[in-house]
């Protein structure tokens, strides 16, 4: 696999799941009035700063995140310029898990046995799930874009009337992020949509499902491998997954898989790469 190939196969996987995470969320305004453009964002962040004291964030922490947040027009521009990724399966699977990938998660596997181990007795989710997620995700931390301060994009994409019903919480809960003392504003850098650390999380599912497992106070999800790992599988583990369970399709932890992305080829592209993992081909 050449490397045009294996970045156009992990933009392709990204298109895949921003699409299943944004797909047809009606473009309600959230209780504060939304706009298509720069102006009027000034009076929507002030409005939105006693909306976020009011659901009791501190007052620290509101200060703390939304310091200099302004719109970013760049945002909104990879927004508009989504690509539907019409791919099947066999494509899918092949531009994105080739023999470079397999051989990394091996590693993985190996290198963090310990904390698998515990993941699995904690959690039950098994680690051949786990690792195929951190590898097709973002190549186990290798491709995590630091490039967007996360809360100005999210505080755009909320004030941005196409989907600010369903980005306010997101933005909202960066700003918990925050008051919790999870991350500094500074650290909060992702991807353009509000994507944070080495598996992906939006900050809401950051706020329900990430854990502390390395045991130092925080729940970090950029550096911690035991807390990106173990969050992976809390989440994964809280929309039902059995201990034990078939992943395979049609099976009930086939279906939490649903839940992590919305996209079937990448369902299937979890599923199979960790059958593959498990059986050592």
């Amino acid at each position: 696999m050449t490397d045009r190939t294996t970045v156009a196969g992990r933009a392709a996987a990204r298109g895949l799941l921003l699409m299943s995470l944004l797909i047809a969320v009606p473009g309600t305004a959230s209780a504060q009035s939304c706009g298509n453009g720069p102006e009027g964002f000034g009076r929507w962040l002030e409005a939105m700063k006693g909306q976020a004291a009011r659901q009791g964030i501190s007052q620290s922490a509101i200060d703390r995140a939304l310091a200099g947040v302004s719109y970013d027009p760049t945002v909104i521009r990879l927004d508009r310029s989504q690509r539907s990724f019409k791919l099947s399966f066999e494509q899918f699977y092949a531009r994105r898990v080739g023999s470079a990938l397999m051989r990394r998660a091996q590693e993985r596997l190996a290198r963090h046995r310990a904390v698998f181990d515990r993941i699995e007795k904690q959690y039950g989710v098994p680690r051949e799930i786990v690792v195929a997620i951190w590898g097709l995700e973002t190549n186990f931390g290798a491709d995590t874009s630091g490039r967007f301060s996360i809360v100005r994009s999210l505080a755009t994409l909320a004030y941005d009337c196409r989907r600010s019903a369903f980005f306010t919480p997101q933005f909202l809960d960066s700003i918990r992020i925050v008051q919790r003392g999870d991350m500094a504003p500074a650290q909060l850098r992702g991807g353009w949509a509000g994507e944070i650390g080495q598996t992906q999380f939006l900050p809401s599912p950051y706020i329900k499902y990430a854990v502390d497992f390395d045991g130092d106070g925080r729940r970090d999800l950029v550096n911690s491998v035991p807390d990106i790992l173990a969050s992976t599988a809390n989440f994964l583990r809280g929309h039902g997954w059995q201990r034990g369970g078939s992943w395979e399709p049609g099976s009930a932890n086939y279906r939490v898989i649903r839940d992590w992305t919305r996209a079937e080829v990448y369902q299937r592209t979890i599923s199979v790469m960790a059958t593959r993992l498990k059986s050592g081909r």
